[in-house]
């Protein structure tokens, strides 16, 4: 049997995971409440709350998952990308885990684990894995990309932002409106009660597979200034509809491209991973795109979506197959491509 201990600590989560032989057994998530009052994430705030909590999500991904510490066949952790100062509570952990119980460490590349979240089971029985080649739409607050997926670790981006990220594009839209942090969350409730056609807004037009959210969050931002000087009350008046048609507007964007590569390719294997993931929008678009393109889709669990260490232990269940072991003179970095 192989066991892997996973540890996600890129930004606000601190998380813990086991996985044995390819199947979940626990997947821990401490949160970080204190970011909201600064409308978004203060580093140094965020890698004291991890040295709070490294040490009991740890505890209880091993008890939920019924498996002692000497059980662990590796420990595996996310090196990067991510804030530094994270990503070291994460990494030094991981060191001094591996030390003490002198078994092997892996380094988990962040987005990478995103996408292979896919092949997380369940159970024994748990099939439902995308096939390979498959295409992979990563969203979140960092990242909009379109990954080619070759295998387990073969994956090249066919298509990325050139400036904001789509989830980037929702906070900043949301803290505009008045919605609070994270806003994307917020503007997918509010959507649920509006009508996605009572405003439209602008779309980039870039050639190939790349993604552009800059000038939507700036045109939204000058649309909304503009009425503001007719009406000091017009965000509160159609909050709803303003959140249905930006979110109409972001999932346009993303679902073109996306079907522009799996037309181009001749790829109907695709999925979609990261914090937008969770988006119920984005989610019926892939429903939709599937009954009218033929694709066969992989959405993943809520719990998958955002930051968390089931990931990063499918991640270094892979890669403790392929004998990928990390030295101790590892170090975390913050930003780098797949």
């Amino acid at each position: 049997m192989i066991t892997i201990l996973g540890i996600e600590s890129s930004c606000d989560d601190t998380s813990a995971a086991v996985i044995r032989d390819g199947v979940i057994l626990s997947n821990v998530i401490a949160g970080q409440a204190v970011h909201e009052r600064y409308g978004g994430v203060v580093p140094e705030l965020a890698s004291r709350a991890h040295q709070q909590n490294i040490i009991p999500v740890v505890h209880d991904a091993l008890k939920q998952a019924g498996v002692l510490k000497e059980e662990i066949s590796a420990v595996a952790f996310t090196r990067g990308p991510g804030l530094l100062g994270s990503l070291l509570v994460g990494t030094s952990f991981a060191k001094g885990f591996s030390s003490a119980l002198n078994i092997p460490m892996i380094e988990v590349n962040h987005l990478q684990a995103h996408v292979l979240a896919h092949f997380i089971k369940e159970d024994k029985d748990d099939l439902n894995q995308p096939a390979f080649p498959f295409l992979c739409l990563l969203v979140s607050g960092g990242n909009s990309q379109i990954i080619l997926v070759k295998n387990y670790d073969n994956m090249e981006i066919i298509g990325k932002t050139i400036d904001d990220a789509a989830g980037e594009a929702f906070d900043k839209c949301a803290k505009v409106m008045g919605l609070g942090y994270p806003g994307g969350p917020v503007v997918d409730r509010l959507a649920k009660m509006g009508n996605s056609d009572k405003y439209i807004f602008s779309k980039p037009r870039l050639e190939g597979y790349d993604y552009s959210f800059s000038g939507l969050k700036t045109s939204f931002l000058y649309f909304l200034r503009d009425e503001l000087k007719q009406d000091s009350d017009f965000i509160e008046k159609n909050k709803n509809d303003l959140c249905a048609s930006l979110q109409k507007t972001i999932v346009d964007i993303l679902m073109d491209k996306l079907l522009k590569a799996s037309e181009d390719l001749g790829i109907k294997e695709v999925a979609v991973a990261g914090g937008v993931s969770a988006n119920s929008s984005l989610r019926s678009a892939f429903e939709e795109y599937s009954f009218k393109y033929g694709w066969r889709i992989h959405i993943p669990k809520f719990a998958y979506t955002t930051d968390n260490a089931a990931m990063v232990a499918i991640s270094g269940y892979y890669k403790y197959l392929d004998n990928e072991f990390a030295n101790h003179d590892v170090a975390p970095y913050a930003r780098v491509l797949i």
